[in-house]
């Protein structure tokens, strides 16, 4: 099985590469420039990487990337500096969301291939009308206006829930939401829900980059961890007393949804 992976020089993105290797996965990335890689995934029998800006390619090349591929993963997101939160371009992780799921349709692949994407638990799932305080209403409209990541996010979640819905025969879909992200060094137990169980605004929780990526790999590797959260936004957060947990596996509790 391989998996194609846009993102993949970020920091979360490198932790969902090198999770899948681990799982014995193919994987194919596409980054500006493989130094950005680090040494151990660059040199990696099972790793392909394509060098190059994901919007710059053509559509036939880019199919001809995604073809083969039984699982697509997005970790991209705008730098956190002046120019990558206000510059060009603008829907990065949209426009990239749209091209990559025009060329899986173009492939026309015989089983529905799985579709990844990293979101924000700032991000709504409209499927479910999240109950929203007037308050987070009003912080949330401030940050469209002045932080137009936070919009480029909700455009391409939306993209995937109102163009595939829940039975399209060629993309399957999953948008991961964490909340404040954190960086360590192990994976550590984390749970998982249908949608916030705390304010992202008022009240946030905290999710590690190496979780976020353990549980996306879990996605693309596992077909039980699949089944569960497709065609939905599952939040992911840390428990706050964590216990480390397998690398190899999810470790899921499978009637509670957490991991």
């Amino acid at each position: 099985m391989t998996t194609f992976v846009v993102g993949a020089s970020g920091t979360t993105g490198r932790l969902l590469v090198q999770h899948l290797l681990d799982h014995g996965q193919n994987v194919k990335v596409i980054v500006r420039s493989p130094d950005n890689l680090p040494e151990a995934l660059k040199h990696h029998d099972h790793l392909s990487v394509i060098s190059a800006s994901i919007l710059d390619l053509g559509d036939a090349e880019m199919a001809q990337h995604v073809k083969g591929c039984a699982a697509v993963a997005s970790c991209l997101g705008h730098n956190l500096s002046w120019k990558g939160i206000y510059g060009h371009p603008r829907r990065l992780v949209t426009d990239a969301t749209r091209r990559l799921c025009a060329a899986i349709k173009a492939n026309m692949p015989e089983k529905p291939t799985r579709f990844v994407l990293m979101n924000t638990a700032g991000n709504s799932n409209r499927d479910l009308k999240e109950p929203i305080s007037l308050g987070e209403r009003f912080v949330i409209g401030l940050i469209r206006i002045f932080l137009p990541p936070h919009v480029d996010n909700e455009n391409a979640a939306d993209y995937l829930r109102i163009n595939f819905g829940q039975d399209d025969k060629v993309i399957e879909w999953v948008v991961v939401r964490p909340d404040t992200l954190t960086n360590e060094d192990k994976v550590t137990e984390y749970e998982v829900h249908p949608s916030p169980i705390r304010s992202a605004i008022f009240n946030a929780g905290r999710t590690s980059r190496i979780n976020v990526g353990h549980f996306m790999a879990g996605l693309i590797t596992d077909d039980y961890t699949w089944n569960r959260w497709k065609g939905q936004m599952p939040v992911i957060y840390n428990k706050i007393a964590p216990q480390l947990v397998s690398e190899t596996g999810l470790n899921v509790e499978r009637d509670s949804g957490r991991c």
